[in-house]
């Protein structure tokens, strides 16, 4: 036999790549499968050539069927038209940014933003002739809309003050404008705030928080109004590499499917806790959506379905700095961390003096952000207790 002709076998090395096996039919599961890919193949040259879109199936880095799944699901959640998945919260709102704004335009920004989206701002899009200014969401922006406004960010509620603007007044100003909206839609899960339905027309969620659920995976999702703004989205998505690994997007299908459960925990939790801190006199003003004290809340009663885990407290004015580290470093069940959403509580502490927003900032008191978890509200209450007890000793 000639070495050009053909084994009747192939070698074990060709065999242990290109295996024969074919599972048996029959096979369901719940669950959705994991694909783990880089390389798409195809059955036909022609096929690989008429694929194209950013849904088709060209390279593990644009689509597969794990991470169109987790997508649509996410666009039928916020009650938009579809939906990209980035690798953070804050990639999904870099890559608004970078997808909707050129040399030259003009965007405006919330001055109580999550501090990363103005990082972003100041350290990125400056520097490619983009100019951004920071309104009180709680004031009008019309008077803000320059001719070259071409996208207005909005936060609700703010994620430290838990300001709740007038959204659909804010969208009704840009659209006059033909300015794009864009929300930061993660406290209410695109549950409790239905975006769209108020006309917004992005809708930006950081998947790590209530979508996930559980503190161990990093994504944001970006979902539009329309195929136009899908479209330079996904293509801007697809020029910056971005993507997302199989296990998190198995982890986020995994917590979509518990979401509505954890949120309705991680609300009532919160509501307890935050009515007991309404009655401490430890606590000047508890800046929860549902409070009355919290700017905004009669906005909050007339937009909003429910509420989340995430709220605010201003201590009063008479604590040193030095007593509210204190306080917040015994807490027992309490941890020290930034994010939130997940099922063990956090405590972080701030400085009023460090808040952007022009109506907090330099007011007296510091401010407490509490995520509200899935123990038990009592044991909560009680590690607070004790933590006011060293606060009120130092």
């Amino acid at each position: 036999m000639s070495s050009a002709e053909p084994k009747s076998q192939p070698g074990l090395a060709t065999r242990l790549v290109h295996s024969e096996y074919t599972a048996p039919a029959g096979f369901a599961s719940l669950t959705t499968p994991v694909h783990k890919v880089s390389t798409v193949v195809f059955p036909s040259v022609a096929e690989m050539r008429s694929r194209a879109g950013p849904q088709a199936y060209t390279y593990g880095l644009h689509a597969t069927p794990t991470t169109l799944e987790l997508a649509a699901q996410i666009a039928a959640l916020e009650g938009g038209h579809k939906t990209v998945l980035a690798p953070s919260g804050l990639a999904s709102i870099a890559l608004v940014d970078l997808a909707l704004l050129k040399t030259g335009d003009h965007v405006l920004i919330p001055d109580n933003v999550y501090r990363p989206n103005r990082e972003v701002a100041h350290r990125l899009l400056a520097g490619l002739g983009i100019a951004a200014d920071y309104y009180d969401p709680m004031a009008g922006i019309a008077d803000q809309i320059r001719p070259n406004t071409r996208l207005l960010w909005i936060e609700a509620p703010g994620s430290l003050t838990m300001d709740v603007p007038d959204v659909p007044a804010m969208i009704a100003a840009a659209r006059a404008r033909g300015v794009i909206t864009a929300i930061d839609n993660t406290w209410s899960a695109g549950v409790y705030f239905r975006a769209f339905d108020h006309g917004v027309d992005i809708s930006i969620q950081a998947v790590t928080k209530y979508i996930g659920g559980h503190s161990d995976l990093l994504m944001g999702s970006v979902t539009t109004r329309n195929e136009e703004l899908f479209e330079q989205v996904a293509a801007t998505r697809r020029l910056l590499g971005y993507s997302v690994g199989p296990d998190d997007v198995f982890l986020a299908l995994r917590g979509l499917s518990t979401m509505l459960t954890r949120l309705k925990a991680h609300e009532a939790a919160a509501l307890e806790i935050a009515g007991w801190l309404d009655s401490r006199p430890e606590v000047a003003t508890v800046l929860h959506p549902a409070f009355p004290a919290c700017p905004g809340h009669e906005t909050w009663k007339r937009d909003f379905t429910g509420s989340s885990g995430l709220f605010s407290i201003v201590l009063d004015a008479r604590y040193t700095e030095a007593s509210v580290d204190a306080m917040i470093e015994g807490l027992r069940w309490f941890r020290i961390g930034y994010s939130w959403a997940g099922p063990a509580s956090l405590a972080v502490p701030y400085r009023r003096d460090t808040l952007f927003s022009a109506r907090q900032r330099g007011e007296p008191g510091h401010l407490v952000r509490l995520n509200i978890g899935l123990e038990d509200p009592a044991d909560l209450i009680a590690d607070l207790e004790a933590g006011f007890s060293r606060l009120r000793s130092r």
